[in-house]
């Protein structure tokens, strides 16, 4: 065992702990219930985990960043790591800073003897887990003995963790409870002698209900919020937990969730509920949005509302499915046959992903198109604490309207944005709508009208010119003009502001701009670009052949500025602080 600093202890700030496992070690758990601890409190969190993509389980690791103030990034290097088995330990060390702490199994690992004045703290997690609930619990409590050290060690709120705990092991049986409680009092109790005990300082966030949850939930919560009621999807990772919930919870709302044999299978189905009147979702991962894409173009040529959830992960094919990646953007925006407009939004963070839900439901029923929401699997899994949302100013009850069409009505007018009519509403003249994927005239009726084509296309494409020019402004932090611009979208935001912050500390004149919405973008992007020397468009996915990221070459294109430049990466990881940072430092030398 190395021999540890004795410096008197000071109050922390911040704090990222690094869990090295296996899948099934329960250290997602820990990293879960330090999270909501955080919520309960007045600190901040943000969470990260990789899972393998195999059945059978292997490496993982979760990632909690507490701070007294707030918490943009999951860490870019950890403070505290905890390593379970020897791979753990081997692979991760690198992880901690210089002068880190790492405590490690010591039944299953062999310490390093010189590693960057890192604090080595041996202690047997499995055999002293065994000890305190008894013999045949060789894998199960090491890691609620360990969430007690922690807690110990970090002067946490125990009295509310043992609350958290309870609340979680109290649903399963009276043993199991007792069997964690005695694990995390043994992790409690242990003595660590080598380290002084590390007090955080008050947290200094003032919001009140807060909660602590991941990106598919809320997702999810704002999907029934805003009043979709039908839906069926498919499994795939890391979709499907919001295919999951939906199934459990839109029946206490008197809808249904089917989850159908295959992904045609499931858009043709949700497309069937928004075409009886209903706002339907759907949704998928990666190749399944692939596998939806023709009957997505049938919904915008019928002018259905429709929101269609991709939550992006690695790759092509079957790729990476447990890692992150943003390469789903031009699938999303132009993925079909024909000229086939949708309109495409991404949350920017765990609380973004409620709202963007709600939003996304308002305009595919304003103005009965396809939207599509793109999310990705960091924000989906990590952890963040925020206000519980207001239910009563968002929520939407839905109501089938059947009521009888005017007169004069028209299913698809040239003058005007659709507004789709279920199948029950006639006229007074006893027609009823007509819904066709063929091209059509203003009445639905089939047409191969060269002229009417060539309107129809326009018309399907001036209302998402309509809605660009009600868009709000997008989210904007730094300097309005001067050296460097950051643009990002989707999960990129944390890292991107906290690197406008980092570099405008340093006496760069810096921004960030931050979209929400893809597709269509807000006007008026090309002035604000020109105001700076160079924009940088930090994004996950490849440069291409010729150069830049999906975001990028859509800016490009649409601005026509040659200062424009990419950052990518496609490691199946979330950028680092400290990448987007160099990256920029290079661009202002």
């Amino acid at each position: 065992m190395s021999q540890a600093s004795a410096s008197a202890p000071q109050a922390l700030r911040n704090a990222v702990i690094r869990l090295a496992g296996h899948s099934q070690d329960g250290i997602q758990s820990i990293g879960a219930f330090l999270a909501q601890l955080a919520g309960s409190t007045a600190q901040d969190v943000m969470t990260y985990m990789t899972i393998p993509s195999t059945i059978s389980g292997g490496p993982s690791i979760f990632q909690v960043h507490l701070g007294s103030g707030k918490v943009l990034h999951p860490g870019d290097e950890a403070d505290t790591l905890v390593a379970f088995y020897q791979d753990s330990y081997d692979n991760h060390l690198h992880s901690l800073r210089d002068g880190g702490i790492c405590f490690y199994d010591s039944d299953h690992v062999t310490e390093l003897k010189e590693e960057r004045d890192i604090i080595h703290i041996g202690i047997p997690f499995t055999s002293a887990s065994i000890e305190a609930i008894g013999g045949s619990a060789k894998d199960r409590g090491k890691n609620i003995f360990v969430l007690g050290t922690l807690c110990a060690v970090y002067k946490l709120d125990r009295e509310k963790l043992v609350q958290i705990i309870s609340r979680k092991f109290g649903k399963k049986s009276e043993d199991v409870l007792r069997n964690a409680l005695l694990a995390f009092d043994a992790g409690f109790a242990w003595q660590v002698h080598d380290i002084n005990h590390m007090p955080f300082a008050p947290g200094e966030n003032e919001e009140q209900n807060r909660i602590s949850t991941d990106g598919n939930t809320m997702l999810t919560l704002g999907l029934i919020a805003g009043g979709c009621r039908y839906g069926a999807g498919y499994p795939i990772t890391p979709w499907s937990s919001i295919m999951e919930t939906l199934r459990s919870e839109l029946p206490k709302y008197g809808g249904m969730f089917i989850q159908a044999e295959d992904e045609l299978a499931a858009v043709a189905l949700a497309i069937g509920a928004s075409y009886s009147g209903h706002l339907a979702i759907t949704g998928s991962s990666g190749p399944g949005l692939s596998l939806k894409s023709e009957a997505i173009g049938y919904a915008t040529m019928a002018e259905l509302p429709l929101v269609v959830v991709n939550i992006q992960r690695g790759g092509p094919s079957t790729g990476m499915p447990t890692s992150v990646e943003q390469s789903d953007l031009m699938q999303a925006i132009y993925g079909s046959h024909g000229d086939s407009p949708r309109v495409v939004l991404a949350p920017r963070d765990v609380e973004d992903c409620f709202y963007t839900a709600i939003e996304a439901c308002r305009i595919a029923r304003e103005y009965s198109t396809p939207v599509i929401i793109l999310s990705d699997q960091a924000i989906a899994t990590r952890i963040e604490a925020f206000p519980e949302p207001d239910l009563e100013k968002h929520w939407i009850e839905p109501m089938l309207d059947l009521s009888t069409c005017p007169a004069d009505c028209k299913p698809y007018p040239l003058d005007a944005i659709t507004r789709h009519a279920p199948p029950g509403c006639p006229s007074p003249d006893g027609r009823y709508p007509v819904v066709t994927g063929l091209e059509h005239d203003e009445w639905g009726h089939p047409s191969g009208n060269p002229v009417m084509h060539e309107k129809m296309t326009a018309k399907r494409r001036e209302k998402l010119v309509k809605l660009a020019n009600s868009l709000p402004a997008p989210d904007f932090f730094g300097d309005e003009q001067g050296d460097l611009l950051f643009v990002g979208w989707g999960s990129t935001f944390g890292p991107i502001k906290e690197a406008t912050e980092r570099l405008q500390d340093a006496g760069h004149r810096v921004g960030s701009l931050h979209l929400r919405h893809i597709h269509p973008l807000r006007n008026g992007l090309a002035d604000i670009f020109h105001r700076y020397t160079h924009v940088l468009v930090p994004e996950m996915n490849d440069c291409g052949i010729y150069g830049f990221g999906q975001l990028a070459s859509l800016l490009r294109s649409v601005t026509c500025n040659p200062n424009i430049q990419s950052l990518n990466k496609v490691q199946g990881l979330t950028f680092r602080v400290k990448e987007i940072e160099d990256a920029a430092l290079q661009l202002l030398r």
